[in-house]
C-alpha cells in the first residue's frame, strides 16, 4: 500500500504528464502535418530539431531550458514582466521538460499516420467540391486521429519517464515538482528508501506499461480500419 505522500507524487506525474501531452499535442500535430506534407527548403534541418532532444542527453535539454525559462531569458522574462508568473521550481515547469522530451514521439506517431492517409481520397473529396479545410475535417483528420490519439499516449509515457530534463530544470522539490522518476531517485539516497523504491516502481512500471499497449492496441485498429479502406 502507498502512503500518502506516495499519493501525492503518483498524482502529481499524472497531473504533469496530462498537461504535458495536452500542451504540446497542438505543436505537434502542426509539426506532423508540416513534416508530412511540406516540400520547402530546410525541411531535414526541422526534422533533425523536432528529434533533437531524443539524442542529446536529457540534462543539456533541461539546461537550455533552464536559459530559456530564467528570469533574464527571453521566455522567463517575458513570462515574469506580462504574467508576474515563474516556472522554475513549480510543477508547471516540470510539465514542460516534460512536454518538450515527449514531443518528438508524438510527431512521429503522428506523422506516419498523416502519410497513411490515402491521398486519392483527399483529391476525390476535392472534386465533389469540398474545401480544404472541409476535406481535412472528414477525410484527413479521421483517418489520421488513431496515430494522434497513439502519439499522446507514447507522449504520455513518456512524461511519466522523464528524470535528467526535469531535475536540472526545475530540480526536485517535494509536493511540486517531485514526479515519480525523481521521487524514486531521491529514495534511493536515503538508508531504508528500498521499500519506497519498489512501491513507486512498480507504480512506474505499470502505469507505463498500460499506455505502451494502450498506443499498441490503437495502432493495431488503425492498421485494421486502413486495410478495410
Amino acid at each position: 500500500m502507498l502512503t500518502a505522500a506516495e499519493w501525492g507524487i503518483v498524482s502529481l506525474s499524472l497531473q504533469v504528464g496530462g498537461v504535458a501531452v495536452l500542451a504540446s499535442l497542438p505543436f505537434a500535430f502542426a509539426l506532423a502535418w508540416v513534416l508530412a506534407r511540406g516540400r520547402f527548403p530546410g525541411k531535414i534541418l526541422l526534422d533533425g530539431l523536432v528529434h533533437l532532444p531524443l539524442v542529446v542527453p536529457p540534462v543539456v535539454t533541461g539546461w537550455l531550458l533552464l536559459l530559456a525559462f530564467a528570469p533574464a531569458g527571453p521566455f522567463g522574462g517575458w513570462l515574469e514582466s506580462w504574467f508576474g508568473v515563474s516556472v522554475l521550481f513549480r510543477w508547471t515547469g516540470a510539465a514542460i521538460a516534460a512536454a518538450v522530451m515527449a514531443l518528438p514521439l508524438m510527431v512521429r506517431a503522428m506523422r506516419l499516420s498523416i502519410e497513411a492517409v490515402d491521398r486519392r481520397l483527399e483529391g476525390a473529396a476535392r472534386t465533389l467540391g469540398a474545401s480544404r479545410w472541409r476535406t481535412f475535417l472528414t477525410i484527413t483528420l479521421p483517418l489520421s486521429l488513431p496515430g494522434i490519439l497513439a502519439g499522446a499516449v507514447l507522449g504520455f509515457a513518456r512524461a511519466l519517464g522523464e528524470f535528467g530534463a526535469t531535475i536540472t530544470f526545475v530540480s526536485n522539490v517535494p509536493g511540486e515538482t517531485e514526479t515519480l522518476p525523481l521521487a524514486i531517485y531521491a529514495a534511493l539516497q536515503v538508508p531504508g528508501g528500498e521499500a519506497m523504491v519498489l512501491r513507486l516502481s512498480v507504480i512506474s512500471v505499470l502505469l507505463s506499461l498500460a499506455a505502451l499497449v494502450a498506443s499498441e492496441l490503437i495502432a493495431r485498429r488503425a492498421g485494421r480500419g486502413m486495410h478495410v479502406l
